[in-house]
């Protein structure tokens, strides 16, 4: 359609273009009609050689036909395919008033359209949502310079305090330092390392929280995996950063208290309001006048939930380091605000370390505990996969021991676990936006500058071209036939679960870490099936998100040695 569209318009033109070129561009041809028009007559012997007008007609021809050549490599390739956009404000009323969410509207156009790239005119911007993977992987590794920034958006300006942070920041010298700290400084390989201790600690909490939960009388050992999963993620996350895993004194079973309850719901509120589709992203002039959707409010009373309860702990780290009392590093507050410039000054402002710190909160909460739901949900109800899990650890680590760190690179039957679920029952419905910083040609597709990229994660692990039986939860389909190890990530994009590129997630390490181990524990340590009063579980999703529509709830009991969870 694109190509007959550029050749429609090939056609017009060489129906004009000779005879504007004969009228301006032939002085011969123009003599030649005013001597006819003429009183007096040339005598024949006089006049204009015909070997001189055909030869000059046909160099007038070859021009034109040169310029009509010109003409078409000058004009751009197509934009990929979309709905009509209404003059000046595009598909905006469309997305506007359609059934909320809008993730789930853009999906339905992609299939209707069955298209793989698509492009929806914003009031002028280029909304581009890919499902392929081999387009992915044209966007983020071979135009991956072009594709590097971020774009402005309300969520993102509040959350990050006005662009102070790394991912939600776009491309600059504020993003490039920040990006220089967080992989040599947070999440280094030395670093992580250092931390394994409270990360452990945190694995044993949980496992002592959902054993307290498995023995509880009056619940009948149902335990609600959301909040040990959700919780065992801001735990640890909580315990790096701050030394602390509760901000509060928690709940007598090792259970999140009023505090972590509220710190938790404000992350995720955040999460679920970072990107999503807000009007005044794309009309600039009603940022902070009229907030038409209701989400500036909303998220700024999560940032100003979250920032009750970390500032103070920042503050007055602060200053403790300031007046001397605290003079060694124990956490990555610690590290952050020891950051000094060349000339002994703080590399980082008080502002720069609150703002990077929530964006760590919110960047390892919601993958690991949104995998390991799903994951046991859809485990639960094929008792097979159960098995062969846990057959696979007794044979790793036994049931002496609980499971550790340095066992998860030989785990790949777990680990598959978790990589279907982030295949099938991704957290969030499109990776954070790259656009672009220059007109760019991708997939074959004329893609402007200042576009939206947007890879949909359930587009690209969903994908039938790629996946057999994409909506079935096989983990077997990822063991290697030579028994290598199976990891988290994929180069080629056929699954979204960490980004890629300058822009890929600098915490894969970290990530992979806290998934396979929270999987782990949960499997090693308990038994799982439906509770009594259900038949099996309930695999929906949520009409507003790709979370499990209701919390998983799962009986457990424990599998190993009692002696174990009482020495937790």
């Amino acid at each position: 359609m694109a190509n007959f569209s550029i050749l429609q318009n090939f056609s017009s033109s060489c129906s004009t273009l000779p005879c504007m070129a004969m009228a301006f561009f032939n002085p011969i041809h123009t003599a030649n009609s005013a001597i006819a028009s003429s009183t007096l007559e040339m005598p024949t012997s006089e006049g204009i050689s015909p070997f001189l007008l055909s030869f000059c007609s046909t160099l007038l021809l070859a021009a034109s036909l040169l310029f009509i050549l010109w003409k078409r490599r000058a004009t751009p390739l197509a934009l990929p395919p979309g709905p009509k956009p209404w003059p000046i404000v595009g598909s905006l009323p469309g997305l506007l008033f359609t059934k909320k969410p809008a993730f789930r509207s853009i999906h339905k156009m992609m299939e209707d359209m069955n298209a793989e790239i698509i492009c929806i005119n914003l009031w002028g911007v280029h909304v581009i949502p890919v499902t392929s993977p081999e387009i992915a992987v044209d966007f983020l590794k071979r135009h991956d310079a072009v594709f590097s920034t971020r774009p402005d958006v309300l969520s993102a300006d509040i959350t990050s305090r006005g662009y102070l942070t790394t991912a939600l920041t776009p491309g600059g010298e504020q993003w490039k330092k920040m990006r220089r700290v967080l992989a040599s400084e947070v999440l280094s390989a030395q670093r992580h390392r250092w931390l394994e201790g409270k990360r452990t600690t945190e694995a044993d909490h949980l496992v002592r929280f959902v054993y307290n939960q498995s023995m509880d009388s009056t619940t009948g050992g149902v335990v609600n995996v959301r909040v040990a999963a959700q919780h065992y993620c801001g735990n640890v996350t909580r315990k790096m950063v701050f030394g602390k895993r509760f901000f509060g004194n928690g709940r007598a079973d090792g259970g999140p208290g009023v505090e972590e309850e509220e710190h938790m719901s404000a992350l995720f509120t955040i999460l679920a309001y970072l990107y999503s589709f807000c009007v005044s992203d794309y009309l600039p002039c009603l940022r902070r006048r009229l907030d038409l959707d209701g989400h500036e409010k909303i998220i700024r009373t999560a940032t100003a939930s979250v920032a009750k309860y970390q500032d103070p702990e920042i503050d007055e780290r602060i200053r403790h380091w300031t007046e001397g009392t605290r003079t060694e590093q124990d956490d990555l507050l610690d590290v952050l605000i020891g950051l000094k410039e060349k000339d002994g000054s703080p590399l980082l402002s008080p502002d720069e370390i609150k703002a990077q710190i929530v964006e760590l909160m919110i960047e390892t909460v919601d993958n690991p505990s949104n995998a390991v739901e799903w994951a046991l949900a859809e485990m639960i109800n094929q008792p097979a996969l159960l098995e062969r899990a846990t057959e696979e650890l007794d044979r790793v680590v036994g049931r002496n021991r609980l499971v550790q760190e340095s066992d998860l690179p030989q785990l790949n039957y777990v680990k598959s676990c978790v990589r279907e679920s982030f295949r099938l029952h991704p957290i969030a419905p499109f990776n954070v936006p790259h656009v672009s910083t220059a007109d760019a040609t991708v997939a074959g597709y004329f893609i402007p500058k200042g576009s939206h990229i947007l890879l949909s994660r359930p587009g690209l692990g969903r994908n039938p071209k790629v996946w057999d039986e994409p909506l079935q939860f096989k983990p077997e389909r990822h063991l290697k036939r030579d028994g290598s190890a199976v990891t988290l990530t994929d180069p080629d994009l056929n699954i979204l679960s960490f980004s890629t590129g300058r822009r890929g997630c600098p915490g894969v390490t970290l990530g992979s870490t806290m998934t396979a181990m929270l999987m782990a524990r949960l499997l090693q340590g308990f038994s799982w099936e439906v509770p009594p009063t259900m038949s099996k579980i309930e695999l929906k999703e949520s009409a507003k998100d790709l979370l499990l529509a209701k919390p998983l709830l799962a009986k457990a009991q424990p599998r190993l040695a009692e002696t174990l969870y009482h020495q937790l």
